[in-house]
């Protein structure tokens, strides 16, 4: 390919592609020259010449990089631009070494590249400045403070997590600063964000590290939301604050920047503005290429768009949280046998259907709140082994606070044997494994779990004494209790006068009342414990729904029409639904009618938590069913 052909391809004359070649092309119009530049990198043009003669076009960009730290955030972005325009990088590197600078500027400025992209060391480099200015090649610096066009603005990323927080409802926002580069920005945009929002910066919540000022700050509630300077550090405080058992984002919010999309595993993840490396280094090449051909006289700034990667760690604050529900009660593996009949005395049967699930009236009870849309935290006890990492797995899948959910080393996990009939009958053996190692001690220690929470829910699968506890600590911190009485014979007076709602099948009724009563209808078992001091009583009845009687409310309420296939959680399923729509605020009557809707879905799959139904769901069938039940 000659000078002639690629004047002939362009339209103009060989003279023309010379002063655009050599540039010497100021007297050239712009659509001439890109017409031209096109073709040349079209046909991979390069005049005939035994040496590269200073100023001729090479279609190669120098880089100069302060470090070895900054060549791995922004090479990829630059060699991805440059190619697409048709040049090469060649990439050199200070090692933040003044001398070393002053060697790459020399070997650049011979005119062995087209222009150059220079990363200054800082006031030391003004002499390498001058340099280039000699050299009459085009270049552009990058963090540079001479030149706040071509940086990554870290105070507008501060600025942007600050404000996001703010969105959010938080106002006692604190700002965690990691030394580097980014730091002084970060903290100047936080502090302008609080200032356009009319909010009073505080010194007090400027932290330096995750120590015990700050984790004191999150525990007496005095800072709702963080920003991170480093990613590395808002891990460390949100492993800290884990382990101290309070928990992100329901004690505090958290967003951080972040380097890179992979400086995470799957989890915990945390709400991040990822630094727009990759983008920023294309950018720098576009600006370059622009000057060099000359199509632009001004850099523009470098404006990022700023998303949140996740929402996980941003909540609205602690004091505008509606109230959770706390869940104290066994957990289980569950293992699902299905038979044609179940097993009597004297009668062997035999199955190959069978499966296994998480379980437990714990962990159904919990599912079941989180899936209808509440904040909920579990309280009980698993072995040291494999069943224990595989519940802790389904917990976080299913978003239940697993902060009082404690391993018991040398215990094996509880477990539960179901024998489902195919009808949908069944029976339950329950090997109890770590649940009996909960003890009232766990719950003392545990306490701050009631703060803010609407109800209670509590199963009679672990020990009486345990029941006891959290029935007086649940009072203490105003909390409303719905116990479950299963597996027990008696609950004593004491817990009785602690409970407001207990919830019995036909069975645990007569358990729990004294023998003199056997023959007494359901009213006046009813009669009876709400004597000994319990507020309202609900018999779940099954196929023929329930009876509830409290002050104010003597009456049936017939069960939801839907085909049985096992009705194992039908019970935790009305109990998780009735805590959860009364507190929404419904009405005792809707409640009890929306929690007949969920324990009737509940027995249309075989395992408790698949068949658990969610919010949207349950809500979407009543809407057909019965419309006037839903606010």
């Amino acid at each position: 390919m000659t000078i002639k052909e690629i004047a002939q391809l362009a339209g103009v004359s060989a003279s023309t592609v010379s002063k655009i070649i050599n540039n010497n092309d100021d007297s050239i119009s712009d659509a001439t020259r890109a017409r031209v530049l096109e073709v040349v990198k079209k046909y991979n043009y390069a005049p005939y010449s035994p040496s590269v003669r200073f100023g001729l076009r090479t279609f190669v960009l120098g880089v100069i990089f302060r470090s070895s730290m900054s060549m791995a955030r922004l090479a990829g972005g630059m060699t991805e631009r440059a190619g697409e325009a048709g040049y090469m990088l060649q990439v050199l590197n200070s090692h933040e070494d003044p001398e070393c600078e002053r060697k790459n500027i020399i070997l650049m400025s011979a005119g062995q590249v087209d222009g150059i992209l220079w990363e200054p060391l800082g006031g030391e480099s003004d002499p390498a400045r001058e340099q280039l200015e000699r050299a009459r090649i085009p270049y552009i610096t990058f963090n540079d403070p001479q030149n706040p066009a071509c940086c990554i603005d870290y105070a507008q990323m501060a600025y942007r997590a600050t404000s996001l927080l703010i969105e959010a409802g938080h106002r006692e926002i604190g700002c965690l600063l990691t030394p580097g580069t980014r730091t002084s920005l970060f903290f100047d945009g936080y502090r302008q964000c609080l200032f356009d929002h009319q909010l009073l910066f505080e010194e007090d919540l400027v932290f330096h590290e995750a120590d015990e000022k700050l984790i004191h700050r999150i525990a007496a509630r005095t800072v709702s939301g963080l920003v991170s300077s480093h990613f590395a550090t808002a891990l460390k405080l949100y492993e800290k604050v884990n382990s101290l058992h309070y928990q992100i984002p329901y004690d505090v919010s958290l967003i951080s920047l972040k380097d890179d999309r992979r400086e995470q595993g799957d989890f915990p993840r945390i709400s991040s503005l990822l630094i727009p490396f990759g983008p920023f280094g294309a950018y720098l090449a576009g600006a370059l290429i622009d000057t060099i051909e000359k199509k632009e006289t001004e850099i523009r700034p470098f404006l990022p768009g700023l998303g949140l990667l996740s929402q996980s760690t941003v909540e609205i604050p602690f004091s505008m949280r509606t109230r959770k529900i706390t869940v104290i009660g066994s957990v289980n593996m569950d293992i699902y046998l299905t038979f044609h009949s179940l097993p009597h005395s004297g009668k062997t049967v035999s199955t190959s259907l069978t499966a296994s699930y998480p379980g437990g009236k714990g962990i159904n009870q919990a599912v079941g709140v989180s899936k209808l849309g509440h904040r909920v935290c579990l309280v009980g006890r698993v072995g040291n082994d494999v069943e224990s990492d595989q519940i802790y797995d389904a917990m976080r899948e299913y978003a239940v606070d697993c902060s009082g959910l404690l391993r018991s080393t040398g215990q094996a996990t509880g477990r539960a044997y179901i024998f489902v009939e195919e009808k949908g009958d069944s029976m339950i053996s329950i090997l109890s494994g770590a649940n009996l190692a909960l003890t009232p001690e766990d719950i003392e220690e545990n306490r701050y779990l009631f703060d803010h929470t609407g109800y209670c829910l509590i199963c009679t699968e672990v020990s009486l004494e345990v029941v006891r506890a959290a029935c007086r600590t649940a009072q203490v911190y105003g909390v409303k209790t719905i116990v479950k009485p299963s597996a027990c014979s008696g609950l004593g007076d004491e817990i009785l006068r602690h409970i407001d709602i207990l919830v019995p099948n036909l069975d645990e009724i007569y358990e729990i009342c004294p023998p003199e009563l056997f023959s007494s209808s359901l009213s006046e078992k009813a009669d009876y414990l709400l004597k000994k001091g319990v507020g309202l009583v609900i018999v779940t009845l099954g196929a023929e729904g329930c009876y509830v009687k409290g002050a104010g409310i003597d009456e049936r309420f017939p069960a939801m029409s839907f085909t049985p296939v096992d009705n194992t959680g039908a019970g935790d399923a009305f109990i998780c639904a009735l805590a959860s729509y009364l507190l929404y605020g419904y009405g005792l009557r809707e409640a009890i009618r929306i929690a007949g809707y969920a324990a009737g879905f509940c027995i249309t799959r075989q395992g408790v938590i698949p068949a658990l139904v969610d919010k949207a769901t349950l809500e979407s069938y009543i809407r057909q069913k019965e419309p006037g039940l839903l606010k």
